[in-house]
């Protein structure tokens, strides 16, 4: 029986690329893979001719003599025949294709016995004003370092790791199941290819011991709640001479006892006398610079007025803009008034007319619109 076309096989062109080619691969070998096809003997010898295909047309020697004299390039001797198939060779490039399949791609290679750190958290608490002018924090943090006494290797002083017997050094070793062949990390030195007879005395042969350190952390001013400052290198100390792991300082805002932040701009609550802000008046509030500023209430305020106060307010981080300040004012109605008090509050209520109190004279009147149209519609009703 002839056999089919190498490029028909995976269904490509003659002018497909390499990685068309290796897409191609991948799904048809995912389709017709014998575990998912148990039993299936088309199926296994579909993914025969799917693999001898591949093997042929991945390889760029190969694919040129095929291209020039067809199948026959590889009978009588010729290439080595790729429909020998299943050996070592076949079993080294499909253990390949099955981490590409199945996501166990980038994890071969020779073990090294270097693992990198963790990464540390690191949360701080500062204060609105520090948030506002920036700081310089030294702060304390028990982590692993690497070990003086062997310098990271894990080995007693005047020996060194050696190679895992198991897997020779790659860390992972191989089983055939079948025709192809799986990988899986070696027990004997777990995955790190490397394994030590005399341990070193202080580090227990990790290569790291515990310490505690004092680091210097800047802070920018205008962060803001749940900023995220990172300090490259300063975490734990990798296992046996591997890179550290990364500190993230997670940082909070203190309440403030005067000021309310949202973003840049800051806002903040200021009671005045009824007097004043019936006839008028200013007054000084504080600002986040230490300094205060004089805020002036124009005759007839009220309650709940914004007053603006332009580049009052927190710096944008990473700029030279800054955000403004809010005074909301906040009209105190008395309270425990002597007699007196309270008969000029009502002789002033007296004298007051619809002018003095636009608003609610206002209000009412709609209100008493309101119902008086209700009470037309009962009757007729």
């Amino acid at each position: 029986m002839a056999k089919r076309c190498y490029y028909e096989t995976l269904s490509v062109e003659r002018t497909a690329t390499d990685s068309d080619i290796k897409a191609a691969f991948r799904k048809q070998a995912m389709k017709c893979h014998p575990d998912r096809n148990p039993g299936d003997k088309d199926a296994e010898h579909r993914f025969k001719e799917i693999n001898e295909a591949y093997e042929i047309l991945k390889d760029p020697d190969k694919r040129a003599a095929y291209d020039r004299f067809g199948h026959a390039a590889f009978e009588h001797g010729m290439g080595g025949g790729a429909a020998a198939g299943f050996g070592a060779d076949f079993a080294t490039t499909f253990s390949d294709i099955f981490d590409d399949l199945f996501g166990m791609g980038g994890r071969r290679g020779r073990g090294s016995g270097r693992e990198r750190g963790a990464d540390l958290r690191y949360n701080m608490e500062i204060a609105l004003h520090e948030a506002f002018v920036g700081k310089t924090a030294q702060i304390r943090i028990p982590t692993s370092v690497t070990c003086e006494t062997c310098s990271g290797s894990g080995a007693k002083p005047g020996s060194k790791p050696k190679a895992c017997p198991m897997c020779g050094g790659q860390g992972k070793v191989r089983h055939a199941q079948g025709f192809f062949t799986l990988e899986r990390t070696c027990p004997n030195c777990q995955g790190r290819g490397q394994v030590i007879d005399s341990p070193c005395a202080s580090c227990s042969g990790s290569g790291r011991v515990t310490r505690e350190r004092t680091l210097s952390v800047n802070i920018p001013p205008g962060v803001e709640d749940g900023t995220r400052i990172r300090l490259a290198g300063e975490g734990e100390a990798g296992v046996r001479g591997g890179p550290a792991g990364d500190l993230y300082i997670f940082l909070s805002i203190g309440a403030h006892p005067f000021f309310q932040r949202e973003g840049a701009d800051l806002h903040c609550r200021v009671p005045v006398s009824m007097v004043t802000a019936a006839t008028g008046g200013e007054f000084d509030v504080p600002t986040i610079d230490g300094g205060k500023t004089r805020v002036k209430v124009p005759e007839g305020t009220q309650s709940g007025r914004r007053f603006r106060l332009p580049g009052k307010g927190m710096p944008v981080l990473r700029s030279r803009q800054s955000g403004d300040m809010y005074v909301q004012v906040v009209v105190e109605t008395p309270q425990n008034l002597t007699k007196k008090q309270r008969e000029l509050l009502a002789e002033f209520d007296r004298l007051s007319s619809n002018e003095t109190h636009p608003e609610s004279t206002g209000f009412f009147g709609k209100v008493r619109e309101f119902l008086d149209g209700l009470g037309g519609r009962a009757t007729s009703a």
